[in-house]
């Protein structure tokens, strides 16, 4: 808000954030990971979108995850092999360089003054640490940071990070340059190299964020512009539309249980395909028009059955014609229409735990979103196969899921999550809450949700879920298990008159209960 009120656009807003957050949330972002970001320009009534998404090292290979011939799915999670090529920093210089009309100096203030002068731990910020105390001992820097009496702090207590201070003013007066390939690339490798890593400096100098075209699709006379592959989330969100879209959904109770069995039914073929089908586009054919035509969408809806459910192999496109988590959502609209959804993720918790002690920089464990070991999955349970195998230089598939809904030329819903692949489904039932059901986007984002990822055979959903609700759901097949808050959702909604912004208890909520 104060960079809108300094006169700066959606972008410049959108960047100052994602630095801000990289000094108060790095348990879930920062520049030590990275993301992908949806703009719409309004002046020209164009939408881009940018994927600073982390890449694989030139020297990774699956056998780096393997203990005496067996996967070892921890070195994945923890530790110097499980960091990818961060992105962030390439990611906002950027936009910056494209959309931004302030200087960088004024974009990176706010932050500056957080890693300086410190700011207050939150509810959310204390549990994560918590949780975190064993991994704090076992990674000092990130204890020296986060438990600097050697105690878990109270909420109201302030962290202090003159390092990241540093770093970020660099940043600020030098540009992306002095991270990919100056003083502070150097300590990252120093730190990856001491801890067995093996990333290099010329896998920094080689990394380039990459401008790519946003995913545009249709729902109830709305246009939907999301992110692309290596994002998996805005085919997904597209995909379930499609199918949707053949319901008058507003017929059926909100969480019925012929509702929720019906979207559950949608997201299970979505998921079998991400699984199937999707990875990095610079490595694999991604068949996206296929994934997302209203064809497709049609046969899907013809397939769902309105009171049961089916094995996994009914699910996915090869029937057709015969992603605890570390991650940050925020949605921006400007005064002028222009809007930006941002997502962006170290992975999980602390992501690899390493903190850079030179640069006060927390790194990803981004390499756990490749299948690695296709039998055994990832920490979300997901599983994939070649398309989101691990290569020298991929990028890891995503579920982020930024999406930006027009009505007319006018953003009426700036949309993303947090939560891993629970990131598509909270996205997809928010954007129904509020195209479909028509609720105030505070009531849309704090609705009771469901998730279903097709593997493993379970649909979770909230406490909020009627009982009966549930047990209908059971006869249909489901496996139900109740689990707390699926998915953090952030949204903006603008009728062109007046803009309401909702951001989801469920931050604190998830964190207390996981």
């Amino acid at each position: 808000m104060e960079i809108l009120k300094r006169g700066g656009n959606a972008v410049d807003a959108a960047i100052a954030t994602a630095l801000a957050l990289s000094v108060v949330d790095q348990k879930s972002s920062g520049l030590g990971g990275g993301g992908f970001m949806v703009i719409y320009r309004a002046k020209d009534k164009k939408s881009f979108a940018l994927d600073f998404r982390e890449t694989a090292p030139a020297a990774s290979r699956r056998e780096l995850y393997m203990k005496d011939g067996k996967a070892a799915p921890a070195l994945s999670l923890n530790g110097a092999l499980a960091v990818g090529v961060p992105g962030e920093v390439a990611g906002l210089v950027e936009a910056h360089k494209k959309f931004g009309t302030l200087p960088l100096p004024v974009l990176a203030a706010p932050a500056i003054k957080l890693a300086a002068e410190g700011f207050p731990v939150d509810a959310a910020m204390r549990v994560a640490i918590e949780r975190m105390q064993k991994n704090m001992k076992l990674f000092p820097d990130l204890g020296r940071i986060y438990m600097p009496k050697g105690e878990v702090p109270n909420e109201g207590e302030l962290i202090r990070q003159a390092e990241l201070a540093d770093t970020l003013k660099a940043i600020a007066q030098q540009g992306a340059a002095v991270f990919y390939q100056g003083w502070i690339g150097q300590a990252i490798v120093e730190t990856i190299k001491k801890e067995s890593g093996v990333m290099t400096l010329d896998d920094l100098k080689n990394y380039q964020a990459a401008w790519r075209e946003p995913l545009i699709g249709s729902y109830r006379g709305r246009t939907v512009i999301t992110m692309p592959p290596p994002s998996s989330g805005g085919v997904a969100i597209l995909q379930m539309l499609n199918v949707l879209a053949g319901y008058k959904l507003v017929e059926f109770k909100h969480n019925s249980a012929f509702y929720l069995h019906l979207i559950t039914e949608t997201m299970k073929h979505a998921f079998a395909d991400r699984a199937a089908h999707l990875g990095d586009p610079d490595f694999v054919h991604v068949p996206i028009r296929k994934l997302t035509a209203k064809e497709y969408g049609a046969w899907v809806r013809g397939r769902i059955a309105p009171d049961k459910t089916r094995p996994p192999t009914f699910y996915g496109y090869y029937n057709y014609n015969a992603e605890k988590g570390g991650t940050t959502h925020f949605s921006v609209i400007d005064r002028f229409g222009n809007a930006v959804a941002c997502t962006q993720s170290v992975n999980t918790r602390f992501g690899s735990k390493l903190l850079v002690a030179k640069a006060g920089i927390v790194l990803n464990n981004e390499i756990d979103d490749f299948a690695i070991h296709a039998e055994t999955g990832n920490v979300y349970g997901l599983i994939g196969n070649q398309a989101n195998s691990l290569q020298p230089k991929k990028r890891p598939l995503s579920s982020m899921a930024p999406t930006i809904i027009l009505n007319g030329n006018r953003p009426e819903l700036v949309v993303g999550a947090a939560g891993g692949p629970r990131i598509i489904n909270a996205t997809l039932q928010t954007i129904l809450n509020v195209i479909d059901f028509r609720m105030p986007v505070k009531q849309a984002v704090e609705a009771a949700r469901v998730h279903h990822q097709w593997m493993p055979e379970r649909l979770a959903v909230e406490a909020k879920i009627d009982a009966e609700v549930k047990k209908a759901l059971e006869q249909r097949g489901h496996e139900v298990r109740e689990q707390s808050a699926l998915g953090v959702v952030q949204a903006i909604t603008w009728d062109g008159v007046t803009m309401n912004g909702a951001a989801d208890p469920r931050k604190v909520e998830r964190a207390r209960t996981e």
